[in-house]
């Protein structure tokens, strides 16, 4: 299992991983993927809106279950990532949960928020 040291997790399993200035991309952890099993849709539905904080931004559906995604910050959602939408795939994220298989780009309302999510070894004791 990997927990990338650049990112920030949160304890639904969401990783936060700042590119520059308060634009980030979100996707969920290597453990939670592997929890889930092979993910076959992804739904998001709030391209250009702001989302609150452990509020829903869209789902994931595996073969035997579907699970709602949780903005780790407040945000805005700038983008749906193409590669694992319905006209990608939504695979990706089994594979490459930290690469290709991000799920949305945000623009982060308040940067300090990052402080109140988990680094790398804090997300993994959690798991463990």
């Amino acid at each position: 299992m990997s927990f990338p040291a650049n990112c920030k997790y949160t304890e639904d399993h969401e990783w936060v991983r700042v590119e520059s200035g308060n634009i980030a991309y979100v996707g969920i952890t290597d453990y939670a993927q592997g929890e889930l099993g092979e993910l076959v849709y992804i739904e998001v539905e709030t391209v250009g809106k702001t989302v609150a904080a452990h509020e829903i931004f869209g789902t994931v559906e595996a073969v035997k279950t579907t699970s709602d995604l949780f903005m780790p910050i407040t945000a805005k959602v700038l983008e749906f990532n193409a590669k694992v939408s319905d006209s990608g795939d939504p695979s990706l994220v089994n594979s490459d949960p930290y690469g290709d298989g991000w799920i949305i780009k945000i623009e982060i309302a308040n940067p300090a928020d990052l402080n109140g999510l988990m680094d790398a070894d804090a997300y993994k004791a959690h798991v463990s």
